[in-house]
């Protein structure tokens, strides 16, 4: 039952020494208050790397040529290699888990994009139609390209809105015709994309800009996505690619610079880990400061049962129990830390969210912490107020009556 007495005793004690109590309960409260701005910080970090995620499909692998290092019967190093559409076809074929696949022939001489009097330069890619999962675009009007449009070498094009905007401005895209280089091709459709990067661009079909724009079948480079789910299977995936990529192109199979692989789900696995053990990390400096708090409390209330230990021994001689004393002394305790820590807590939340609009930057976004955060920190909060009352309380329950009243 709620005793008032008891809590009208408790609050006599706090108001009676003020400056203590303030003192004591502002460690409790800048601990907890650094736990949530050392946690928000972490999500916000953990935010704006997983943000450069979603540019790509995580579970993506993206494969890149480049010169070799090493000579390789009789061939001197330096050579360039040159990735083919064999290389894409062999790749689909193999026989590993290659889910949404696609090729990618880049036109870097000359990117000019027009639409009656509006010209522009915008990056101009050709690729396959598993592209749109491969970059995690979005498509808000039309379509994007398909499996019909590379194989008919069709003259059609994806633009992003950040294009759409710069040659149409208000007109409607979809269907009228753009010129690439002098050659007109339809837009299909608009999409949009998490990463600024690739807003910067539009999509044709890879068949017709190795044959309109002279790229015979060469390829830049090849991505495709994999359910495999570990590291170990991802790390022997990539070995049987550098076989047979070694293989067709005659370099050393340990030569990285010949060829080299970007597993975004091996990287993504790794980060997650990372930030793992930055919330353990984070955690546990958490903990320690309040531990800290802890003490002072503790101590103060040591000093406080010391201070009434006459009281306490007039009590006990009266028929007071002993658990009657120890609830007094850990109600007290508890009471100091749970406000301490409670303001602590809604301070900390209100700078993240003060802060949170202005720290909107590539790798550090909306730093915030869950409700589940708060919860922790509560219950946090009562075991703390619990554990620093429990041996002054126990030191109080222990007192003698006889030796109380004797005590100055």
């Amino acid at each position: 039952m709620f005793d008032l007495d008891k809590w009208q005793e408790i609050f006599e004690t706090i108001r009676k020494n003020k400056l203590r109590t303030i003192l004591t309960g502002f460690s409790v409260s800048w601990g907890i208050f650094m736990l949530i701005i050392l946690l928000g910080s972490g999500n916000g970090l953990q935010n704006g790397v997983l943000n450069q995620f979603q540019a790509d499909a995580v579970n993506s692998l993206w494969i890149y040529s480049g010169r070799t290092s090493i000579p390789f019967n009789g061939m001197k190093a330096g050579r360039r290699i040159q990735f083919t559409n064999e290389d894409y076809q062999k790749t689909k074929d193999s026989g590993l888990d290659v889910d949404k696949i696609s090729s990618r022939y880049s036109i870097f001489r000359n990117s000019q994009i027009s639409y009656k009097t509006e010209f522009v330069n915008y990056n101009i890619i050709a690729v396959h139609p598993d592209t749109e999962t491969l970059e995690s675009t979005s498509n808000l009007k039309g379509r994007f390209l398909n499996d019909i449009d590379v194989k008919n070498f069709r003259k059609v094009v994806a633009i992003s809105t950040v294009v759409e905007e710069a040659l149409f401005k208000r007109e409607e895209p979809i269907g009228k015709y753009v010129k690439i280089n002098g050659i007109p091709f339809q837009v299909i459709g608009v999409f949009t994309d998490y990463s600024e990067r690739d807003l910067q661009r539009v999509y044709v079909p890879i068949s017709t800009a190795q044959k309109v724009f002279n790229g015979a079948n060469r390829i830049s480079n090849m991505s495709f996505t994999t359910n495999t789910p570990d590291i170990e299977s991802l790390q022997a995936m990539e070995q049987q690619l550098r076989k047979s990529f070694a293989s067709r192109h005659k370099f050393d199979i340990t030569d990285r610079r010949a060829m080299w692989i970007n597993n975004n789900m091996e990287n993504y696995q790794r980060t997650m880990a990372l930030f793992s053990g930055i919330r353990i990390f984070v955690w546990i400096i958490g903990v320690f400061t309040i531990i800290a708090g802890i003490v002072g409390v503790s101590n103060i209330m040591i000093i406080v049962v010391r201070e009434r230990t006459k009281e306490i021994g007039i009590r006990k001689a009266l028929g007071a129990t002993p658990s009657s004393i120890v609830s007094l002394v850990l109600l007290e305790s508890v009471l100091i830390t749970s406000a301490a820590g409670y303001i602590g807590l809604v301070l900390g939340v209100i700078l993240l969210e003060v802060l949170a609009p202005h720290t909107q930057i590539e790798f550090f976004m909306n730093p915030s912490v869950d409700l589940s955060v708060g919860i922790q920190a509560t219950l946090v909060l009562v075991f703390a107020g619990l554990l620093a009352g429990f041996f002054p309380a126990w030191k109080a329950a222990k007192v003698m009556p006889i030796e109380a009243l004797a005590h100055e």
